[in-house]
């Protein structure tokens, strides 16, 4: 099995939590790409490639924190997956809230996966080292080109 390098995309506005989630998925992947923005807005423009953004490549997987400023985790994940462009990248929410309607409305609105990070250090570094292995080596994304991506000129 040929593990591929990631992008990976943090919407995460604690910066502690930001810190933990980029160490541990670079740890053992040294080549992962990580990129972070701490709110909402911004990462809207990251994804639609908007400003200081234009060139950066499209992210394999976003990790989604569900409080952000300026704008949701959850309307940013409605955003994504209304999006032809951008509904194929998968979205895990990751999030201190337990609660259920928190889940049902990440679900509801095209989530691909929902974690909820743990209080804990070493369980928290090690659910960022499984969601790494899962995304990085386990998973099986198709491979989009810009005309499968709903990215044509009609």
């Amino acid at each position: 099995m040929t593990e591929q390098l990631m992008r990976f995309f943090l919407v995460e506005d604690d910066d502690d939590h930001a810190v933990l989630v980029e160490r541990s998925l670079k740890r053992n992947r040294v080549g992962n790409e990580v990129f972070r923005v701490a709110d909402g807005v911004e990462a809207l423009r990251y994804l639609r490639r908007e400003g200081q953004y234009s060139q950066v490549e499209r992210p394999d997987v976003i990790l989604l924190d569900l409080k952000l400023p300026k704008l949701s985790g959850l309307e940013v994940l409605t955003e994504i997956k209304q999006d032809k462009v951008l509904r194929s990248i998968p979205v895990v929410v990751l999030t201190t809230s337990d609660a259920e309607i928190d889940r049902e409305r990440a679900y509801f609105n095209y989530a691909n996966s929902f974690v909820v990070k743990p209080l804990d250090f070493t369980k928290f570094r090690q659910m960022v080292e499984e969601l790494n292995l899962y995304w990085g080596v386990w998973n099986r994304p198709p491979i989009f080109s810009e005309s499968a991506s709903g990215n044509t000129q009609s």
